[in-house]
């Protein structure tokens, strides 16, 4: 088991801050939060904070960006793309300010605290925003690679952190590139793309497939949502394998759609199938406790991954 990726997003961006005195944190009362606490002490003149008012950190940070700053925004994914969104859409997108946001907690991940507090809408805006790169890395390699290249590529770019420690999940696949998706494992009966923290529960179900059945399933970590890998998509989809897409967010407008939407378009004929947060207020309770509810789970992948290959 590795480190929760929030705290290797800290420690990439305090490596960053120590050679590029141009790299800013900018925070909403969400230095704790974000593991940035130790970044403020070590850097104090390389962190802004405007405290609960997330429309000004997105407007400091794109004002501080247009100056020559590397600025990290950072704050509850929840608030960070439902308040600031007029902010995001204008100040940097439109304006095209190299703003790195950092939607932390996202998801589930803040559980008991219930709907307000769930980001099960970020990739759906964020998708209809043009110059907009939506990232949510699956383990902390795919952490410290988005960071590290979100800080050198001087466009708008949208990181997505849950809370809880993941698992290394291909130590032998370390290639990392925004746009293209990571295979994870391969096989040639089934397809499995995920993203974020539901990348292991798809790397389980896959095994136990594997185990019982004999089923060989590929499984990608489709750690950028936009721009899509559709060259990938491609492959996957040339055997006519059945296909499906796990998410941390609703049905509507994420990753799944994302991926359905240019599959039909190229006339692919896989027996396809979307799994996340269905169009309702989620019920109470832990991220795991969530995800068991909604099947997005080893059993719960496995149960559609039989009834699509009907065994």
């Amino acid at each position: 088991m590795g480190k929760a990726n929030l705290d290797v997003f800290s420690e990439t961006l305090m490596a960053l801050a120590a050679v590029d005195r141009n790299i800013i944190a900018v925070t909403s009362d969400s230095r704790g939060s974000s593991k940035l606490v130790p970044f403020g002490q070590k850097f104090p003149d390389q962190i802004v904070e405007v405290g609960i008012a997330e429309q000004n950190l997105v407007g400091v940070a794109a004002g501080l960006a247009s100056a020559g700053k590397k600025t990290f925004a950072v704050s509850p994914a929840c608030f960070l793309t439902a308040r600031a969104l007029e902010q995001i859409k204008n100040d940097v997108a439109y304006s095209d300010n190299p703003v790195t946001l950092v939607g932390i907690s996202a998801g589930v991940s803040y559980g008991a605290l219930g709907t307000t507090h769930h980001s099960l809408h970020d990739f759906a805006v964020l998708r209809a925003i043009n110059n907009m790169i939506i990232v949510a890395p699956a383990d902390n390699f795919e952490t410290e690679q988005a960071v590290r290249s979100a800080a050198a590529l001087n466009k708008p770019a949208y990181l997505r952190f849950g809370k809880k420690a993941m698992p290394m999940l291909n130590e032998s696949n370390q290639t990392f590139e925004f746009g293209k998706g990571r295979i994870v494992k391969e096989g040639d009966d089934l397809a499995i793309i995920a993203s974020g923290e539901t990348v292991y529960p798809a790397v389980q179900a896959a095994n136990a497939l594997e185990e019982t059945f004999g089923i060989k399933t590929t499984v990608i970590s489709m750690h950028t949502i936009k721009p899509l890998d559709t060259d990938l998509l491609d492959k996957l989809a040339a055997n006519g394998r059945p296909i499906i897409t796990v998410e941390e967010h609703m049905v509507n407008g994420g990753l799944g759609e994302a991926c359905a939407s240019y599959l039909f378009q190229k006339r692919a004929k896989n027996p396809f199938y979307i799994m996340g947060i269905p169009d309702e207020y989620t019920v109470t309770g832990s991220q795991v406790e969530i995800f068991n509810h909604y099947g997005i789970s080893q059993a719960g992948i496995m149960a559609k991954a039989k009834d699509l290959l009907k065994l």
